[in-house]
């Protein structure tokens, strides 16, 4: 029989205690998909001492030196699934310098610094998989780095964070608000102790970066992308997307465009938005991921499935194994990065996007005009206008009324700047919330 593959797994957590589960009960099926077995070479752990006994692994097989198992010669892939920046960093570039390939989880790390994992990849002919770091078990990665290579993606539009997914959809079935969601999340195990990552939209941030430099051949960082969370979602927005035949998703939002020179540009973004009902997204419910993506000659695709999770992760760290395998077997390398297209990232102000304003006006004769004068003059038009008593009371001048404005497509820098204009006028009480609308609502 072909020699062993042999594996060092940086991580026995959540993840890492699954992949070492699978590796054991698909043992057989592995091995004949690759043409040669797995075997675990060591795994690097904080303490060894921890109790577990439930692995099917020998406990002499952990270690507190991950850098000492990377180095070992009878180690051939490094499956990183520690997470952070350092030293995860320093560890997979010296596995990759030295030619042993790297399967790895980690979208902070690549949204961050994906250049150096990909040079030092190129450095030592080494495969760099990541499929896990974006939507767990959902195949997504693979299909725009190699199935869609041939085509040109136009836009990718997804649902990539579980967790803010599961919060905003108890707030549309249950009229609940923010805080209130957010604790049914942590105490079904959705939401982390400290959701900060999650709810502010860091996570999806470092995803939608990963997920724009496959699109579109350019390296992106998560510093390109513009980011904001959904804390301030209010169950009044919510309602209110409803009365439009609306949803409201955290969507991460990465698209072509053209700048005013004339050249290609592509702009990134992470941001609660509303979304019609009759769009893909918008019945993408609990805590599952959904990408959509739009390309040229393959017209749209939908990829949908459970984006995170102990077991969906470890299925997609597998695969990637099973391929970096298989390829190490047959004496060939994966594609390696694609980044000549080098496109600018357009600041956020220069992104064509929609506004839905709520405010809180003076009910008096002339407040419409005054209000549609400041939007006429940084050149926003106005789709639609709804207007009614503030809290939905009896009608009467010089009672507060609500007054919601959709707008039509326009800079977004033109739509902020209309909204610092509007917050300084003495017939504005407030403005209860600002969105984006996406989808053609």
């Amino acid at each position: 029989m072909t020699s062993p593959v042999r594996l060092a797994l940086l991580g026995c957590g959540t993840v890492g205690s699954e992949v070492v589960r699978l590796l054991h009960e698909q043992s057989a099926d592995l091995t004949a998909r690759i043409g040669a077995p797995l075997e675990i070479a060591g795994i690097a752990v904080r303490r060894v001492g921890r109790d577990r006994a439930g692995l099917p692994v020998d406990p002499a097989l952990f270690t507190t030196d991950p850098l000492g198992l990377i180095k070992r010669d009878d180690v051939d892939v490094v499956v990183e699934m520690v997470g952070g920046i350092e030293p995860a960093r320093s560890w997979l570039v010296e596995a990759l310098r030295a030619g042993k390939s790297v399967v790895t989880a980690n979208k902070a790390l690549l949204a961050e610094d994906g250049a150096a994992l990909h040079d030092a990849a190129a450095e030592g002919d080494a495969d760099l998989y990541y499929e896990a770091s974006v939507a767990g078990a959902i195949p997504l990665l693979r299909p725009l780095r190699d199935s869609l290579h041939g085509d040109r993606i136009n836009r990718v539009t997804g649902i990539v964070n579980g967790t803010t997914n599961f919060i905003l959809s108890a707030m549309d079935a249950t009229g609940a608000g923010f805080a209130e969601a957010l604790e049914e999340a942590t105490e079904l195990g959705y939401a982390e102790a400290d959701p900060t990552a999650d709810v502010e939209g860091f996570d999806a941030a470092a995803k939608a970066a990963i997920l724009a430099s496959l699109a579109f051949h350019t390296r992106v960082t998560a510093a390109d992308v513009h980011r904001e969370g959904i804390t301030e979602v209010t169950a009044a927005d919510v309602a209110s997307a409803k009365a439009m035949g609306c949803t409201i998703k955290l969507l991460c939002i990465a698209a072509r465009g053209v700048d005013d020179a004339g050249r290609e540009t592509v702009s990134v973004r992470v941001h609660p938005a509303m979304i019609p009902l009759g769009h893909p997204l918008a019945s993408v419910g609990d805590a599952f991921n959904a990408v959509f993506v739009e390309a040229e000659a393959a017209g749209q695709l939908m990829f949908y499935g459970r984006g995170a999770g102990g077991a969906p992760t470890a299925s997609a760290v597998l695969g990637d194994v099973v391929a970096v395998a298989r390829n190490r077997l047959a004496g060939a390398r994966a594609a390696s990065e694609s980044a000549y297209a080098d496109l600018a990232v357009r600041p956020m102000g220069e992104a064509l996007t929609r506004y839905h304003i709520s405010l809180d006006v003076a009910d008096r004769p002339g407040v419409l005009q005054s209000v549609a004068g400041v939007f006429a003059r940084h050149d926003v038009s106005i789709a639609t206008v709804r207007q009614g008593p503030a809290g939905g009371g009896p009608a009467g001048r010089g009672e507060d009324a609500d007054l919601v404005i959709v707008t039509h497509v326009a800079p977004d820098a033109a739509l902020a700047a209309t909204v610092r204009e509007l917050r300084g006028l003495d017939i504005v009480r407030s403005v209860a919330s600002v969105l984006r609308v996406e989808g053609g609502a």
